[in-house]
């Protein structure tokens, strides 16, 4: 057999199982588009190189496995940074294929060249500059086992045109590397940690995206009930245990309900799994959990002590720690650490608002209005926060956000990627309206792509969540959070090809919401909010998370 680089690539893609691709053309990775037309693989023409990468972020967030995007050399390849940045933070499995310049140019700052390898080594799990056609058959799916094996991570390969355009003779295509399962589970360590649950009389689950990652949802909730622990998860982990069982305490953290904050100070047991002890779960590292010992179980080793000092520690997949764990750990009911919690919760009950219109009752009705598969993706910031509080997320990867990195623009590419990777059900993507602007242009490609897909967007005028912080930290001193000028969503979105309302102040946004949920077509709300607005609690950056504004709190 005789191929190209390029065509090499799209056929080991073919034998990957890849089905689509996001990324925009360019002279680099011309070669590449052109072994593309050639193939079965649908290509997502996409408006910004950050969009195809959330594109794939998308996909692989709903599906578990790794997605694709292109991005030409130069300002193709550094547009696409942020969203492999995102994807590091939050252990997404993407493989973005960049073009280079041919080998005899790199080094001479040629025409739309970048050190694309150098650049992408602190933000990916692995990365390749490819030098030899022959390297392909190895690095491809070598590429696809590092981002999904042990802790997921997107993986980057830099491909030089002449590269792409070199021929080479072969006479067999490369066997698909297995991936490894997570090692022996410690007997040892396990039952000094199911010893630790059972002598405990105020243990707490704090659980993460790890949770969902390695599949052990349904393992949680089995040692959950079986030993009565109540259960708290970061932004990442929401969903893996469901928001409407009783021992359910919500998020952690920064904006996380005030008697669940409390109840973390309380417990004298917190067995952490799939989780990382980052800042906005854990307030100031010191004081976070201080009554309590730690049980920490993580697939990464680097994450292991790295915050907070274990008293138990075990680098394992989290899913075979639980099944190993459950069997070892008794039977309870803890009456009087369940009643001490349900005292919490009348104490410190949920902010509810009156205004039917505020953002806190839009969310509680979207979510009482979706379908029951729905996918919600959020951008980042006010609106991201009112809907980790408020949407009662039952089942794991039914939230699609930005979390680590915090990237406004996430949320419309990502609501993208998730439609096509499953086209059947309702994709909600809410925003807001400094958010939505981030990546705006990508309502040209679902206009095309004509996809199930509603956004909706919290309008209050405003950088929301920045200037929510200068109320509350900056003596109200207002500077760069206000947009002056109103944008017309709607109008916006007509020019785009897509349907749109405005929900002013005296809407009855209950039919507008019916409409479009039954609408399989892409469909945009524009919804007033006041410009006031703030989510609370909210604990002050850097402070304990006792250290509580606009939540009731202990003296």
């Amino acid at each position: 057999m005789k191929y190209s680089g390029a065509e090499i690539i799209i056929k080991l893609l073919e034998r990957q199982g890849i089905k689509i691709i996001a990324g925009i053309p360019g002279g680099a990775n011309l070669p590449l588009y052109n072994a593309l037309s050639k193939s079965k693989i649908r290509h997502i023409l996409v408006r910004h190189e950050q969009s195809a990468g959330f594109i794939a972020q998308g996909m692989a967030r709903l599906t578990g496995k790794p997605a694709v995007c292109f991005a030409t050399s130069g300002p193709g390849a550094t547009n696409l940074l942020t969203a492999i940045a995102d994807a590091k933070l939050d252990s997404i499995p993407i493989i973005a294929i960049t073009g280079q310049v041919a080998r005899n140019l790199i080094g001479t700052d040629a025409f739309q060249e970048v050190d694309t390898y150098g650049m992408s080594i602190p933000i990916t799990k692995h990365n390749f500059l490819i030098r030899n056609a022959r390297e392909l058959f190895k690095v491809i799916p070598e590429a696809f086992r590092i981002a999904q094996e042990g802790r997921p991570g997107p993986v980057l390969i830099d491909v030089p045109k002449d590269i792409q355009t070199q021929e080479i003779v072969f006479s067999s295509w490369p066997e698909m590397p297995k991936i490894k399962k997570s090692g022996k589970v410690d007997k040892n360590r396990i039952k000094q940690m199911a010893q630790a649950i059972n002598a405990a009389k105020k243990p707490i689950l704090y659980i993460g995206g790890g949770i969902i990652s390695s599949k052990a949802e349904k393992a949680i909730s089995r040692l959950a009930k079986k030993n009565s622990i109540p259960v708290t998860s970061t932004l990442m982990g929401l969903g893996a245990f469901s928001a409407d069982e009783p021992l359910y305490l919500g998020m952690l953290g920064m904006h996380a309900q005030t008697f669940t904050n409390l109840l973390i100070e309380e417990a004298d047991l917190i067995v952490a799994l799939g989780v990382r002890f980052d800042d906005r779960a854990t307030g100031q590292a010191k004081h976070f959990c201080s009554k309590a010992k730690i049980i920490h179980i993580d697939i990464d080793n680097a994450e292991i002590d790295k915050i907070k000092q274990s008293h138990f520690s075990l680098c394992a997949d989290a899913r075979a720690a639980l099944e190993a764990l459950i069997p070892l750990v008794e039977y309870s009911k803890r009456r009087d650490w369940l009643k001490e919690i349900n005292e919490k919760r009348k104490a410190y009950p949920s902010f509810i608002p009156k205004d039917k219109l505020h953002p806190v009752n839009i969310i509680r009705r979207i979510s009482e209005l979706a379908p029951e598969d729905a996918i919600i993706t959020t951008d980042v910031g006010q609106h991201q926060m009112w809907v980790a509080q408020g949407y009662p997320f039952k089942k794991p990867r039914t939230l699609l956000s930005s979390g680590g990195l915090g990237t406004m623009g996430f949320g419309l590419p990502a609501a993208i990627g998730a439609a096509l990777a499953s086209p059947k059900r309702k994709i909600i993507c809410l925003s807001g309206d400094g958010s939505i602007l981030m990546n705006i242009q990508e309502l040209a490609t679902l206009a095309e792509l004509n996809l199930n897909l509603t956004i909706i967007i919290m309008n209050n005028g405003h950088l929301g969540l920045v200037r929510q912080q200068q109320e509350f930290f900056y003596g109200k001193n207002y500077i760069a959070t206000k947009f002056f000028k109103k944008h017309s969503f709607k109008r916006i979105a007509n020019a785009f090809g897509i349907r749109a309302f405005e929900v002013e102040r005296n809407a009855k946004l209950d039919s507008i919401l019916k409409k479009a949920f039954k609408s399989r077509r892409p469909l945009l709300l524009d919804i007033d909010i006041h410009p006031g607005h703030n989510v609370i609690p909210m604990v002050r950056p850097g402070k304990s998370n006792r250290d509580t504004i606009g939540g009731q709190i202990y003296e």
